[in-house]
């Protein structure tokens, strides 16, 4: 948690953004996994409440009354029952107290709070619901039918909350940085331990066990496989093979809530291969291009095609795709190796506010989504950069079998690829490198003091030099 002061200035400039009216918003509860008194571990709050309210405790919800200026933090205090099970925690009030917070009500006043809301025309404002048991709650507080609920979120709630959590403050950067220590420590035991023999689940679970063991948390499923290819492939129980690549895409969250996400793929045999070597090294300089181009008051979609440019310029190199390169580009023939966006916001969630909407976070009235073109629709960041904002630096190529099938069949982009050479790439599998990059008042920078070994000749020298 940070300071008191921060959350009572972060909820004062809430209050100036939206304006008018009753802001709630709510923390989450404990979600069962298979029965009620077994939840999902460990607890994770809502990221917004924790923005502006701070505290980690399931059942809380944050009233904000911009018109007569109060505050006031809505739960129920643990009774004896809960006490002998998980011990004694802190009343409301003096959670509230420890956030700046006045007031406090019990959860049976919320419907009350609403209610005269609502008899006296007053705008009630809430942010679009992800869980299920929120959606049930509004819709008795509100009467809104879930499956109404995310049109009729506020907008101008939403865009405040945008606003503020885009920029980040220097307390959050230096939870970011902590949160890349993590990841460093992750990423390079995976680089140590990945071996012919070993499983991915294997890998993936001592992986993960390096977040919990700093009092963290994986910031989102570990991805580990040799299917590259495979966008979000998930540790399975194969074997790892020499001659493979390993894609390793993981990080940490810290007991602050702030993320880490880094990918990396290397040899299991500890050395590339030359056909290995080709394709990653143009993920490479893809990748460190970004540092070259990003920048306050340049558009994140222009950095994105800046760099499928260079990539296919590359990849006509190697003769696995041909023509003009800003027509291959517009065509979107680029995205039968790069399927997706170039990153994304970070922070307090991975995908930072995703919840709010893609289109309301990674773009904005100048800068609008293609959500037509097969690759661009998956953009998840366009708009322009500012100082403060925190962006995932991800390129990478896939060889994907059925994609190339399907291409091939249709004769999509066939101007622009060589099918026949494609043919051949079937069995690689994929190349990511990813960075979590800041973007500072005259440029960008790696968000982290040691980079995980990402160039060729860094990644076999650590990989030798494993016990």
């Amino acid at each position: 948690m940070f300071s008191k002061e921060t959350y009572i200035s972060r909820r004062a400039e809430l209050k100036k953004l939206v304006g008018e009216g009753v802001i709630l918003l709510f923390g989450n509860n404990e979600s069962p996994c298979n029965y009620p008194a077994n939840a999902y571990y460990p607890f994770r709050q809502d990221s917004s409440f924790l923005y502006y309210f701070g505290q980690k405790r399931d059942g809380l919800v944050g009233v904000i009354d911009i018109d007569n200026d109060t505050e006031t933090l809505i739960g129920d205090d643990i009774d004896i029952e809960d006490i002998v099970w998980y011990g004694s925690v802190d009343c409301v009030k003096d959670l509230a107290a420890q956030v700046g917070v006045s007031h406090t009500a019990p959860m049976s006043q919320l419907k009350e709070i609403c209610d005269k809301a609502r008899a006296a025309k007053r705008t009630i404002h809430f942010l679009p619901p992800y869980r299920h048991d929120i959606k049930i709650q509004l819709m008795e507080l509100l009467g809104i039918h879930p499956s109404q609920q995310k049109q009729a979120a506020s907008m101008p709630l939403i865009q405040a909350v945008v606003k503020m959590r885009s920029t980040k403050e220097p307390q959050e950067i230096e939870a970011l940085e902590r949160a890349s220590v993590i990841g460093y420590q992750m990423h390079t035991t995976a680089m140590r331990i990945a071996r012919p023999g070993v499983t991915e689940k294997y890998v993936g679970g001592q992986v993960d066990g390096i977040a919990f063991s700093h009092g963290a948390m994986p910031s989102f499923a570990t991805i580990f496989t040799q299917h590259g290819e495979i966008m979000h492939g998930n540790p399975s129980l194969a074997l790892l093979e020499e001659g493979r690549l390993a894609l390793c895409d993981c990080g940490a969250e810290t007991i602050d809530h702030y993320c880490s996400d880094n990918t990396r793929t290397f040899p299991v045999s500890g050395r590339f291969t030359q056909r290995q070597l080709e394709i990653y090294s143009i993920v490479e300089a893809c990748h460190d291009y970004v540092l070259d181009v990003a920048r306050p008051g340049v558009k994140y979609m222009d950095v994105h095609f800046a760099v499928c440019r260079l990539m296919t310029e590359k990849l006509k190199e190697l003769g696995l795709m041909r023509g003009d390169t800003d027509e291959a580009v517009k065509a979107g023939a680029h995205a039968m190796f790069l399927p997706h966006g170039l990153g994304h916001m970070m922070g307090m969630d991975v995908h930072d506010m995703e919840n709010l909407d893609q289109i309301n976070v990674g773009f904005d009235a100048e800068t609008r989504p293609n959500l037509e073109q097969f690759g661009t629709n998956c953009l998840r960041m366009g708009r322009r950069l500012e100082e403060g904002f925190v962006v995932t630096d991800e390129p990478g190529i896939y060889f994907i079998p059925a994609l190339i099938d399907d291409w091939r069949a249709s004769g999509h982009c066939k101007e622009f690829l060589n099918f026949d050479l494609l043919e051949t790439y079937k069995d690689f599998g994929g190349i990511r490198i990813e960075d979590d990059v800041l973007i500072t008042a005259d440029g960008c920078r790696f968000i982290g003091k040691d980079r995980i070994p990402y160039h060729p000749k860094d990644i076999e020298a650590f990989i030798a030099s494993r016990s």
